[in-house]
Order: structure tokens, then sequence, then C-alpha cells
């Protein structure tokens, strides 16, 4: 499997730019990327993809299902995106109103800032899970706990010893009657507990777009079902 760019293919019109906060630097957005949508008021909305941007109006396609009822009058949206390549959030504003099919129509988009936070709605959880090393001294499939997901990554909490840069296969059901999913892992931050257990953060790998869609829904699905229990 091919790794999926966040950001897709340069398609239908020229990269928007903005400058970076860091360095100066310019950071681009175009159509085919991949956004978070939420109110302005920071409820999640739904994930989409950024398509047919030309100047300050695009079109959003869901990749999950909405969390709002269609509503005919223009939303205020804030629009968060993610450069895998520049490892930065682009955060953008704009007004949607709904298209047939499951799409948006966006305008007055404007790009407000770059940041170094996380791109994408993490699910907070406490899940079985496992996680099935193919070499090395904790080879085989051992026991963890999912603490959190998110379509690029998760954190876990395992009684087992691995280090920065291991990758193993990362197994869980999120809900009852869903296909569990399997994503191929990579540990990029590691924390030894006081009670000597260990906290790793991972990124997903080698993830296809159906892959990322049936996360994403999972992600969504479980994050009603919590709310509604609440």
């Amino acid at each position: 499997m091919k790794l999926f760019s966040l950001f897709g293919k340069k398609t239908d019109a020229p990269p928007q730019k903005i400058e970076r906060e860091d360095d100066g630097e310019e950071l681009e957005i175009y159509s085919g990327m991949r956004v978070e949508v939420t109110a302005m008021d920071g409820r999640i909305l739904f994930v989409a993809k950024l398509l047919g941007l030309h100047g300050n109006q695009a079109e959003l396609h869901q990749y999950s299902e909405a969390m709002l009822p269609k509503t005919e009058e223009p939303l205020p949206v804030r629009i968060r995106g993610y450069s895998d390549r520049e490892r930065k959030a682009v955060y953008m504003e704009g007004v949607i109103t709904p298209l047939p099919q499951n799409k948006w129509a966006v305008t007055e988009l404007k790009v407000c800032r770059a940041g170094n936070d996380r791109a994408f709605f993490r699910l907070e959880t406490d899940l079985d899970a496992t996680a099935t090393m193919f070499s090395g001294l904790t080879i085989g499939e051992k026991p963890c706990r999912l603490l959190n997901i998110s379509i690029g990554g998760a954190r876990i909490n395992s009684e087992y010893r691995y280090h920065d840069g291991d990758k193993f296969l990362l197994k869980v059901r999120l809900l009852e009657g869903r296909p569990e999913s399997a994503m191929f892992s990579q540990v990029m931050r590691v924390i030894e507990k006081d009670d000597g257990r260990f906290e790793y953060g991972c990124q997903f790998l080698e993830l296809t777009e159906a892959d990322q869609e049936q996360i994403t829904q999972n992600i969504f699905a479980a994050q009603r079902q919590k709310r509604a229990r609440s």
C-alpha cells in the first residue's frame, strides 16, 4: 500500500500561500487537502476534502458523516487542514452551504494562520487493543490500551517496552458490531510512567484512502455514541 498524502495532488487551481509563523516562509493549501470542519464554537462537524479551490471559493466533500442537520442557511465555520510534509496545521475560516451528495459550497474562504498543533480531531478512549511486532524482543501479539485515536495516529498504554521508531500492527474495535480496525503504526514518542508501564505516541503508516475513510467513520460513530451516553 502506498502512503496516502493528506494533501493529495494539485488539481484545478494554483495553491494559495500564507506566511508561516516561525520563519516567514510560505505554506500552501490546494485542492485535495483533507480538512476538519468545526463550528465557530468548536463543535466538530465533519471531516472532508477541500476541492475545486478557486480564489476564496471551494467545495467540501464529506469524508465522514456530518454531525449537524442539513440546513439551507449559510453557516460560518473554521476549517483546519494539515501539511504532512511541513508538519504544520493550517487554519482557515469560511461560510458553508449544502450541496447534493454530501457536498458543501465554501465561500469567503480565508487562511488565518499556521500552527504546530495536531491536525485532526482526536477521540479520547479507553479500549482493549493489541500491538503485534514481527521482530525483536517483543515479537508477537501483546495486549495494550488505546487511549486516543485520530485519522493519523494513536496513543497507547502498554506494559511492554518499545522504542522510538519501532513498527507494529495496532488492532482495536472502536465500536461493537463494527469491523476491527488494523493500522500499521510506528512509535514516535515514548513516555515511561511511574507505575512501570509505558505510553506511546504512534503514527499510522501506509494507509490507503479507504483505510482512512473506515477509521474516520468509526471515530465519528464512536464519538456520537459517547455523546449519547453523556
